[in-house]
């Protein structure tokens, strides 16, 4: 007699079977790579902190674009990193600043065939670090950066990119761009909002490989708390409300409960950031040969897309890629 508690082990049975009954899918089309672009070197640098990550050259960058573009990867999200800082941040608008070049140089490549997304934010470009523009007391003046996110947007659509994705958790960010892009024209060009993006001490790599580190206090007044579940549903609200096409969760993996009550809530599509301290963990313990790497990375994907979401961001892009070759 077949007992029916029995069922679900022979259905484990073989990879065949495994593969058939499969409730969650990772797909090749999922899958976004950060990539970082730096001004003024003349080869790629490895990130320390974040193995198989580098700091790219344009030709290096079109290089590695190429290769994740034949694996099938459908979309990059660009950082740069400029050689000049100032208070405001003026080479992250510059038309001739790192990322706009390289935004011409992938569309001049790939045309349509890839989808150019662009950070928008101030950090990587600000001689503080900080996410806007300062107030004499060292505070973020959220309406004058929404002017300068407004700026950039312009300056990376017209460049060519195809996503802009605005990351500094301003109030009123995802209306300004909107509003700005359209004023010029630039109606197609699609906004991914950093909508639910924690104060995590996950991001660590990330601030060594874009050299964007805060120099003073840290981001806890304008990225979300951590402690914070319901607070996110409003924020996604806000973000849609404004013009936002899609929305995200940063970081993945300590949020998938974020996640999954985002995807429960609303039909936007909805990206996760596996991050830099995310990656750098997995990295690092496969190195010391404490895990396997591989492995580990592809459950990652899995319970991102289990717990909801559509797009997934992380450096693992490639290899997943070739795993799923």
């Amino acid at each position: 007699m077949a007992f029916p508690e029995q069922r679900p082990r022979r259905l484990r049975r073989t990879p065949a079977l495994r593969r058939l009954v499969s409730q969650t899918s990772l797909s090749v089309n999922d899958l976004v790579a950060p990539l970082f672009v730096k001004e003024g070197i003349t080869a790629a640098e490895p990130v320390i902190s974040m193995p198989g990550v580098s700091q790219h050259t344009i030709v290096s960058l079109r290089a590695e674009t190429r290769a994740l573009v034949a694996l099938g990867v459908p979309a990059i999200m660009l950082f740069g990193v400029p050689q000049h800082k100032d208070a405001l941040g003026t080479s992250a608008d510059d038309p001739n600043g790192i990322v706009q070049l390289a935004i011409r140089a992938l569309k001049d490549d790939h045309g349509d065939d890839l989808v150019v997304m662009v950070d928008n934010c101030l950090d990587e470009y600000t001689d503080h670090g900080h996410c806007g523009i300062l107030t004499p007391a060292g505070a973020v003046d959220n309406d004058a950066t929404l002017d300068r996110y407004a700026s950039i947007a312009i300056a990376q659509a017209q460049a060519g990119a195809d996503v802009v994705a605005p990351s500094g958790m301003m109030d009123g960010q995802v209306g300004a761009i909107r509003a700005a892009l359209d004023a010029v024209g630039a109606t197609d060009t699609t906004i991914l909002a950093y909508a639910a993006k924690y104060a995590s001490a996950l991001y660590g790599p990330f601030r060594d490989a874009a050299e964007c580190a805060p120099k003073f206090g840290d981001r806890k007044s304008y990225q979300m708390d951590p402690a914070n579940a319901r607070e996110a549903i409003d924020e996604v609200a806000l973000d849609l409300n404004e013009g936002a096409d899609m929305v995200m969760v940063k970081p993945a993996l300590a949020y998938l409960d974020i996640i999954a009550t985002l995807r429960n809530e609303f039909s936007a599509p909805l990206a996760a950031y596996h991050v830099s301290g995310e990656y750098a963990m997995v990295q690092a313990g496969a190195q010391l040969g404490w895990i396997d790497g591989d492995a580990v990375a592809m459950e990652h994907m899995l319970a991102i897309k289990r717990a909801g979401a559509d797009i997934v961001i992380t450096y693992f892009a490639r290899r997943v890629a070739e795993l799923l070759q």
